[in-house]
């Protein structure tokens, strides 16, 4: 693992690493912020999956999560949302190839040699993050925005084992019924939609539900909320009679300016769960 750079933040600091995918067969670049309370011993870890055409450094720089991580003594990772670099597969279209993984292991032509998402954030980063940081492996939760909301929520419906609570900002949150999924599960995964479902967190909740605490955010004013399909998320909560917390914010719409206003609540969420 190659470091990029240590900034103090909030007493903490906020690094950005390097190393060789083996997974993804590139290098993948990721953020880590420790907080101060790092020094002293193991810290929880809260994962936050970004959204499309992001890096590690949006959420980085534009969620304002350091100054909560450091009031509540967590760690938050930053991974990056695709393989990259020349030889990759990509697309002309923002929503699709580098810079969109969607959090999937790929399957078909010409995306399967590099885009293993999946197994990238729920194998390949952990055990290089519990390897090289004083972490505590048994605290984990996981956060993310749009794609990465999907990513979030889809990952902890099939691994809530490795989680204790699970939050998204503006989730993709119906994929195989949205052009938001539909477009991208065709070119990575293949046209068989059976293949779809397990990753998409209306067709999981219906099917299996999530015994973890849920929090979700989605603003009224949002411009891509047919791409959303919230409602669609809400009612197979409410068929699966899931505890959860949806909440509609009058007026907000899909920027960061939506996450940061939120941010605060979403971190004191996952920390009660992290410290419980």
């Amino acid at each position: 693992m190659e470091t990029l750079s240590e900034i103090r933040c909030f007493e903490g600091v906020q690094g950005v690493y390097r190393h060789d995918s083996d997974v993804c067969g590139c290098p993948m670049t990721f953020a880590v912020y420790l907080p101060p309370q790092a020094a002293a011993g193991p810290v929880p870890v809260l994962w936050y999956l970004s959204g499309l055409t992001c890096t590690h450094e949006n959420a980085m720089t534009k969620a304002g999560a350091q100054g909560w991580a450091a009031e509540h003594g967590m760690a938050v990772v930053f991974p990056d949302t695709s393989p990259r670099g020349a030889g990759i597969a990509d697309d002309e279209a923002f929503d699709l190839g580098q810079g969109a993984g969607f959090y999937v292991d790929a399957t078909e032509a010409p995306w399967a040699p590099h885009f293993s998402m999946y197994s990238y954030i729920t194998g390949e980063l952990p055990t290089v993050l519990f390897r090289n940081f004083d972490l505590e492996e048994g605290a984990q939760a996981i956060c993310g925005h749009s794609m990465g909301g999907h990513g979030a929520l889809t990952i902890a419906l099939r691994e809530p084992e490795r989680f204790r609570s699970v939050s998204a900002f503006a989730p993709i949150a119906h994929p195989a019924a949205s052009d938001w999924g539909r477009k991208q599960f065709a070119a990575y995964l293949g046209t068989d939609e059976g293949t779809w479902a397990a990753h998409d967190a209306t067709l999981l909740m219906r099917e299996t539900g999530l015994d973890l605490p849920l929090l979700i955010d989605q603003g009224t004013d949002d411009q891509f909320l047919d791409l959303l399909q919230p409602e669609a998320l809400a009612a197979a909560i409410a068929e699966r009679r899931q505890p959860a917390i949806l909440r509609m914010q009058k007026g907000y719409d899909h920027s960061y300016f939506f996450m940061a206003s939120f941010m605060a609540d979403h971190m004191a969420f996952h920390a009660e769960a992290l410290f419980a």
